[in-house]
């Protein structure tokens, strides 16, 4: 009994399984080659369908790119003829994908019967013929190396025009890039045949070569070589013109309104120019709040805490501001106005730490608005409309590539990261730009930032190469100026978001006078005392300066110039006794150490509470001597559906 049911068990654990297995039994392409260099092309393929992956049909994807004699990557023209099944006609029908298009065979409504179907599926294709000095030749990806199926059996035919004969012929096998040639070859005057000799497995395929003598097929004339430079190129032109166009507007556009005033004579000076609140300092100096105003509103802070309108407690989690009695005397600047408003009346306080952090943040949004209310255009023009008219033409050109160019709807999604990239170049070059200020001149940080843009440009083109090779097969380098032309635009709007802007006269103006303040608070005291009219260090003479100090980003020098003045007998009981009615902390150190410590890390901690946004949800020679399985023309692959 046992030896009667063991072959029945084997059978139907190993041959049940491989019946139901779907895979291409045989792939057969016969090419005819015309003498004008096209292409009719009729592909048989007998597949194994088992209402899994193949259910309604199968499906083959053909690039519309390959590369030429001389490596450029050239669009082809295709045209889908006819699709049968089974001897019948059978309905169809092609959608693009990522360089090239896919044919659907069968339809969403009819279901296949399990077992083995025939398709034919017969196009047409032209430029897929390589013009060599001393041949041409066809060099042609059969099956392509992107089938999902085994494939059992597959052979091409290769047919030459009537009296040309083939001079030579190689076949390569396996995955892309494979060399093997697991072929069997013969020649019979105008007619190249090719088969495997094993089964090829998923993503394997065959790749045939043959060479045809010069004259055979007709090298295309001088007109519509123009014409195919064009297309070919098409890409190419529109997103460099587009990049070149929006270069063009912005240069114009910067020489008008966004160079900078010439700098004046720098004399340094021991009080602000034009009496600036330290707020404005800040705001003149940088051409905009830094720090998001957090600095500026800081500096503010330690302006009224010194006039005696506020004390500051440092405590060690939190900074309390209390209001104290006395009454504003005169009229305060607008920004010290709205946070004495948002303090409130004698005793009341303005806590900020975490569990506050959106009350600190209305303070901070009053504060800014004030500010700019009443000084925007005094000091700096930002030249948002030009920037703005920047954007729209950027859009619009960017449109005018994706849709005239041949440009797949994939790549949008690919676009997305050389767009980030110039997004960081362009940052990284504008912050350095601003590092680069102080103490430089006009042309130096143009350079600077021109450079930058240069080396972040370089950088999105190898980024955009890698992309490119990354992508399927299917894709070509006509993609390449894409990614590049797209990423220079972003680049070159994220930079001249920063450029564009400008001090007026008078901002000119207050900018060198407040870089005089700068440098007196950064002198070493023997300089500052060398100064004729400078005044003597002393407690008050400190505590009036420290929120320009903290405004322009040098308390630090400050604070301990004024700890080193503190421990010399010049300071006398003055060291002894100094102890700030508007300050109390809890630091280690001397007292100026305190009081520069805190000063320094004021703006980090306001900013530290506040609180984080929502997330949304939202060759000359033959290819015989460097070919490859997937080289050459035609390609791709195919499923089931």
């Amino acid at each position: 009994m046992l030896r009667l049911l063991l072959p029945i068990l084997l059978w139907s654990t190993i041959g049940l399984p491989a019946a139901a297995e779907e895979y291409i039994r045989s792939y057969h392409s016969d090419i005819q080659v015309a003498a004008g260099g096209e292409l009719t092309v009729a592909e048989t393929i007998t597949v194994n369908a088992e209402a899994r992956d193949i259910s309604r049909g199968i499906f083959r994807d053909f690039p519309l790119t390959m590369e030429d004699e001389e490596g450029r990557t050239i669009r082809v023209d295709f045209e889908v003829l006819s699709v049968t099944r089974d001897g019948r006609p059978e309905a169809w029908h092609t959608e693009p994908v990522f360089g090239g298009i896919r044919i659907y065979a069968g339809s969403a409504d009819v279901l296949l019967d399990p077992g083995e179907h025939t398709y034919v599926i017969t196009y047409r294709t032209d430029r897929q013929i390589r013009y060599f000095g001393n041949h041409d030749e066809l060099y042609w990806n059969v099956t392509g190396n992107g089938w999902m199926f085994r494939i059992d059996q597959a052979s091409a035919r290769v047919t030459l025009p009537e009296g040309a004969p083939v001079t030579e012929t190689v076949a390569y096998t396996g995955p892309l890039g494979a060399a093997d040639t697991d072929a069997n070859m013969r020649v019979r005057g105008n007619t190249a045949v090719f088969s495997t000799v094993r089964p090829l497995a998923p993503n394997e395929g065959l790749t045939v070569v043959v060479g045809i003598p010069k004259g055979v097929i007709a090298p295309p004339s001088a007109e519509e070589r123009r014409s195919w430079w064009l297309r070919d190129n098409l890409n190419m032109i529109l997103g460099f013109a587009g990049l070149t166009v929006v270069l063009l507007y912005y240069a114009r556009n910067w020489t008008r309104v966004g160079r900078d005033p010439a700098a004046g004579i720098m004399v340094p000076r021991w009080d602000p120019p034009d009496g600036l609140s330290p707020a404005l300092v800040n705001y003149v100096d940088n051409k905009g709040f830094s720090g998001q105003g957090w600095t500026a509103l800081s500096a503010s802070l330690l302006d009224l805490a010194v006039k005696g309108y506020v004390t500051l407690e440092d405590l060690t989690s939190s900074i309390t501001i209390r209001r104290t009695e006395k009454p504003v005397a005169g009229h305060l600047p607008a920004g010290q106005m709205s946070l004495m408003n948002k303090i409130g009346e004698p005793g009341q306080t303005l806590t900020i730490d975490r569990a506050h952090g959106s009350e600190v943040q209305a303070v901070g949004t009053d504060f800014r608005r004030a500010i700019e209310k009443e000084h925007r255009g005094k000091y700096y023009r930002s030249n948002r409309g030009y920037v703005v008219g920047g954007l729209i033409l950027s859009a619009a050109l960017l449109a005018v590539l994706f849709v005239f160019g041949n440009v797949e709807p994939d790549l949008l999604v690919a676009f997305l990261v050389p767009a980030f990239f110039a997004g960081v170049f362009g940052s990284f070059a504008v912050n350095l730009g601003k590092g680069l200020r102080r103490g430089r001149s006009l042309v130096s940080k143009i350079v600077s930032i021109v450079i930058l843009g240069f080396i972040g440009f370089v950088a999105l083109s190898v980024i955009s190469g890698i992309l490119v090779l990354l992508f399927s097969e299917l894709s070509g380098s006509e993609h390449w100026p894409v990614l590049v032309s797209a990423g220079g635009i972003v680049l070159v709007n994220v930079i001249f978001f920063f450029l564009m802007g400008a001090p007026t006269p008078l901002g000119r103006k207050l900018m060198d006078g407040i870089e005089g303040l700068r440098t007196y608070l950064t002198l070493a005291e023997k300089d500052r005392m060398n100064m004729a009219g400078a005044p003597k260090m002393s407690p008050r003479h400190f505590e009036t300066l420290l929120p320009y100090a903290v405004a322009l980003g040098v308390e630090k020098p400050w604070s301990e110039t004024f700890q080193t003045w503190l421990a010399t007998a010049a300071a006398g009981a003055a060291a002894a006794s100094y102890s700030p009615s508007w300050y109390s902390g809890h630091d280690a150190g001397g007292i100026g150490d305190r009081i520069g410590g805190f000063s320094s890390s004021m703006a980090s901690t306001i900013a530290s509470t506040i609180p984080a946004p929502k997330a949304s949800s939202s060759s000359s020679g033959f290819s015989s001597g460097g070919g490859f399985s997937g080289g050459g023309g035609g390609g791709g692959g195919g499923g089931g559906w």
